[in-house]
């Protein structure tokens, strides 16, 4: 069982003493599930990359901007929001920690 508490510190603890500002861990695999804890510090940004098929985000603490075609959001501490299926980047506002869940092996939904 993941202690998500303690992830988060940990790994908000990894982020501040890279040099680049990040650190991130699985916590669960299982099959196309993925679950992930990912810190960023103050400033760092996931540059734009594409989405799973479906994905989520979970903000454990701070609070960052997701950057999509459809609009910028920001997700704070005790947030969840479904990623968009386009492109995308995420920029921490000030030092955070999230839970990314995504699926990675079902079909994309078809476009009507």
């Amino acid at each position: 069982m993941a202690n998500l508490d303690a992830r988060t510190i940990h790994q908000l603890e990894k982020a501040r003493a890279a040099e680049n500002g990040r650190s991130a861990e699985i916590v669960v695999h299982d099959g196309p599930l993925r679950q992930t804890v990912i810190a960023l510090v103050a400033g760092v940004e996931l540059g734009e990359h594409n989405s799973p098929p479906a994905a989520s985000i979970l903000v454990l603490h701070g609070r960052v901007r997701v950057t999509a075609l459809e609009g910028d959001e920001e997700v704070g501490a005790g947030q969840l929001r479904v990623l968009t299926h386009e492109r995308h980047a995420v920029l921490a506002l000030e030092d955070s920690v999230f839970l990314l869940t995504t699926v990675t092996s079902i079909p994309r939904p078809e476009e009507p």
